[in-house]
């Protein structure tokens, strides 16, 4: 397996390549263009702020590569936490255009009365079985850190929900694309489950 989890310059690179070394898997960090387009895997990460993230990728030209993962290689791609707000095609929290890959913006939690950002463990609740809760069931805790969330315009490319104050959507996908605003890499054994399910068919 050919994993590459793509290295510009805002994600928590360490953790997870730890994480896959348990699956016995072999993820490397790059942010070249051939060997991104090359994997038969990507995973895109992602801490800080929404538009350093897009420019990071502008600057290192990976918009066009991404897309020809996604629409033309049909490479499976996994977004985790800012990694996978920039799959929506716009944030609260910026004014960079997103990558578009599912039709969703990113909203701020509102819920005053809420310490923000959202961090520490809580309950996902997924929705249906699919490639990233295939051995999940229900109520299954994941570690968080956020102030934003998904706001999908379409429920179908809703995965689970999560609850803070009230219900949020947790994680999305579209075809190939799958985000989760959770870091499964920082969750234990459910993160480990997630991440096999997501890999190993």
């Amino acid at each position: 397996m050919n994993v590459t989890i793509v290295d510009y310059k805002v994600g928590n690179i360490g953790s997870l390549i730890s994480m896959l070394s348990r699956l016995n898997i072999n993820a490397k960090a790059s942010s070249d263009a051939d060997c991104i387009l090359d994997s038969s895997a990507i995973i895109l990460p992602g801490v800080g702020a929404y538009d350093r993230a897009m420019n990071s990728l502008k600057k290192l030209n990976l918009i066009k590569v991404l897309n020809e993962c996604v629409y033309d290689k049909n490479i499976p791609v996994l977004g985790i936490c800012l990694g996978a707000q920039i799959l929506g095609k716009s944030s609260e929290e910026g004014e960079e255009k997103g990558l578009g890959f599912i039709d969703m913006e990113v909203i701020k939690f509102q819920n005053k009365n809420l310490s923000i950002p959202h961090m520490g463990w809580n309950y996902v609740k997924p929705i249906r079985k699919s490639k990233i809760f295939k051995n999940l069931d229900s109520d299954r805790r994941f570690y968080f850190v956020h102030s934003y969330y998904f706001k999908p315009k379409d429920k179908n490319n809703i995965e689970s929900f999560s609850n803070y104050g009230d219900d949020f959507v947790s994680a999305v996908s579209k075809n190939n694309v799958y985000g989760v605003q959770f870091h499964p890499e920082k969750s234990h054994r459910f993160g480990l489950q997630l991440l096999k399910d997501f890999f190993y068919e």
